[in-house]
C-alpha cells in the first residue's frame, strides 16, 4: 500500500485501525460512542533527521495517543501524520 504522500523529516504517515464495532460481549456500539483508534499501519516514513535515523519503517503496525498527529484525508481515505517521537510502541 503506497499513499502519494512523503512526509518531512521525522514524521510518519499512519492509516489508523477500524474502530470496533462490538463489544466483547457482542454489543453494537454506536459511531457516536465509539473510541478513537489508538493502533494503525505506517503508510509512509520521512527521510528523518540529520542525526536521528528513522526507526519505524511501511507496514509496521503501531500504538499510538489518542489525540496524538494530524488527521488528513487524501484520495478519500483518512490519515494521520504524525512525529516519530508521537508513537509509544510497534507490535
Amino acid at each position: 500500500m503506497s499513499v502519494k504522500i512523503k512526509p518531512l523529516a521525522d514524521r510518519v504517515v499512519v492509516e489508523p485501525a477500524e474502530a470496533e464495532q462490538k463489544t466483547a460481549g457482542g454489543i453494537i456500539i454506536p459511531d457516536t460512542a465509539k473510541e478513537k483508534p489508538q493502533k494503525g499501519t505506517v503508510v509512509a516514513v520521512g527521510p528523518g533527521k540529520k542525526d536521528e535515523p528513522m526507526t519505524l519503517k511501511v507496514g509496521n503496525t503501531v500504538l499510538y495517543g489518542k489525540y496524538s498527529g494530524t488527521e488528513i484525508s487524501i484520495d478519500g481515505k483518512s490519515y494521520l501524520i504524525m512525529k516519530e517521537g508521537d508513537i509509544y510502541a510497534t507490535l
